[in-house]
């Protein structure tokens, strides 16, 4: 299915009905599965025969799902997860262990700043970050032969910056070490990170892949194009793993050596699995994902440039305006939009702040981003609450920054919301 274009794969994608089969996938609501041999069942368990073995390691809803999103980013495979911030741990983790340490962009989600300053340092495993303004100089300064991987996110939240893929990806593959991409904001719809140099790619599907606030998922993708197999950094994928008697991923799996490790060992052990009915779902959202972002990036343009203009804004951040300083990035990574986040200020700060949205009708305050309806937020005190004043600085975001998710509502109910709302800020 991977000849086909995306918006074909969004519906397509992932599941081919055979004759007298269901046209939609079905929910194989199972956790097991019969086998008519023990022996067949032996060598699923020994990674000789392809198969499902239980649901918390595979799943045939799960697995059509897993497809479709592998052939959206043009990778080789992909494992969904219970969350976005698993799909991240899990990324870094099939890779990383305790002494080993990875190189982060400090503008990225203020939960995914928790888990890898807080949690995964109390794995022994070190995030060492550098700021959007970085030099290559001092970016190299980072690294070390104990680090793994580089991380980023392909658009910053909510501070909106773009990464430069292809000057990360080349800093990272410099020092043997592959990019993962966090492409949660874009979605492969808007931006295929592979294209550009990533080796892996995450998201959390609860944001614009389901796309209706209905289902928490998270997915790391294989782009199977990096050589594992270059010095001995990665060991646990070039050298004998003893728990499936001595399988050798990069052996047996080839280009796949990494999304099958990340499956069989880490999804095994640590289980954050996805249940059937949240993969049937988030399919219903995919379907329908190449609709979705051009009303979403075609409505957050309209508002930004309407909150540009207004007298009550004191400052505006979204890709797609010209006089934004990510536009020329965003032209290069993202010519047909970033997403439908917008960061702003409004002109007397936190108090006016809350004010506004407080008076909001149509948009709703929630702990949320990127479904169909409009949402407000206030990170500072809520989603990057834990952050220090530095780390809140590092990552883009002052305490009068609003994040406003543009729905896909008609645009003009939306612009008529925020003008009686900021009428009252």
């Amino acid at each position: 299915m991977s000849q086909y274009r995306k918006e074909t794969l969004c519906i397509q994608g992932g599941y081919q009905p055979k004759n007298g089969e269901p046209r939609v996938l079905p929910i194989y609501q199972s956790t097991t599965y019969k086998y008519d041999s023990a022996e067949h069942l032996g060598k699923l368990f020994d990674l000789q025969a392809p198969g499902h073995m239980y649901t918390r390691i595979s799943n045939p809803t799960v697995e059509a799902v897993e497809n479709k999103i592998a052939a959206l980013e043009g990778g080789v495979g992909a494992v969904l997860l219970s969350s976005g911030q698993a799909a991240n741990l899990f990324s870094l983790l099939n890779i990383a262990q305790s002494g080993d340490n990875f190189i982060s962009t400090s503008s990225i989600y203020g939960g995914t700043v928790n888990l890898f300053a807080v949690t995964m340092q109390k794995m022994g495993i070190e995030v060492r970050f550098a700021t959007p303004g970085a030099t290559d100089a001092e970016i190299e300064e980072l690294f070390d032969d104990r680090t793994r991987a580089v991380f980023g996110e392909t658009v910053a939240n909510p501070a909106l910056d773009v990464l430069d893929i292809e000057r990360f990806a080349a800093l990272a593959h410099k020092h043997d070490v592959p990019l993962i991409i966090d492409n949660t904001f874009p979605t492969p719809v808007l931006c295929r990170p592979f294209e550009f140099g990533a080796d892996i790619v995450t998201h959390s599907t609860t944001k614009y892949m389901d796309g209706h606030a209905q289902v928490v998922g998270g997915v790391v993708v294989d782009s199977g194009r990096f050589d594992w197999t270059k010095g001995d950094k990665f060991k646990e994928l070039t050298e004998p793993d003893e728990s499936y008697h001595g399988v050798v991923y990069t052996r047996d799996f080839g280009e796949a050596a990494y999304i099958t490790k990340l499956r069989v060992q880490l999804l095994r052990d640590i289980g954050a699995a996805p249940s059937p009915m949240s993969a049937y779902l988030l399919n219903l959202g995919l379907e329908t994902l190449h609709l979705r972002m051009e009303r979403h990036c075609e409505n957050a343009q309209i508002v930004a440039e309407f909150l540009e203009k207004h007298e009550k804004v004191s400052w505006v951040n979204f890709p797609g305006l010209t006089s934004n300083s990510q536009y020329a990035m965003a032209q290069k990574y993202l010519p047909e939009g970033s997403c439908g986040v917008i960061s702003f200020g409004v002109a007397g700060g936190r108090e006016a702040a809350v004010r506004f949205m407080d008076s909001l009708k149509l948009a709703a305050i929630v702990v949320h981003v990127a479904d169909a309806r409009t949402c407000v937020l206030h990170p500072a005190s809520t989603t990057h609450r834990q952050l220090t004043e530095q780390q809140l600085a590092d990552a883009g975001i002052g305490s009068d920054l609003i994040r406003m998710s543009v729905g896909i509502e008609n645009v003009q109910d939306i612009l008529e919301d925020i003008t009686q709302a900021l009428d009252k800020a």
